[in-house]
């Protein structure tokens, strides 16, 4: 399972949100490549109602990520792009742009 490595620069960082619709759970999380598979290390959040969500500032690369619903590893049913695991399941794949340079208007 090879990801790319990305650079840590801050002007390089590009905001991804992450979300899953509702579920009744006491806890949703995503864990993955970007985060060394910590399934604590973020939580998603509840605040509509309707959907968990998180927005998380990624550097250009490609991912692999689930969400941890209650305890239980799942894949991302938004993200029709995936990969096994060792595990015999789908991780889900996120790939993320370089922020594109603007050129100053004369």
């Amino acid at each position: 399972m090879k990801t790319s490595k990305p650079t840590r620069s801050a002007r390089q960082m590009r905001p991804v949100r992450f979300t899953l619709p509702y579920l009744p759970a006491q806890q949703v999380t995503t864990a993955g490549s970007f985060n060394d598979w910590d399934p604590n290390g973020l939580p998603l959040f509840d605040g509509s109602g309707s959907r968990w969500e998180i927005e998380v500032p990624l550097p250009a690369g490609t991912y692999e990520y689930r969400f941890i619903v209650d305890g239980r590893w799942i894949t991302d049913p938004n993200n029709p792009t995936t990969r096994p695991n060792p595990f015999g399941e789908l991780n889900s794949v996120a790939s993320v742009s370089a922020p594109s340079l603007k050129k100053a208007q004369s």
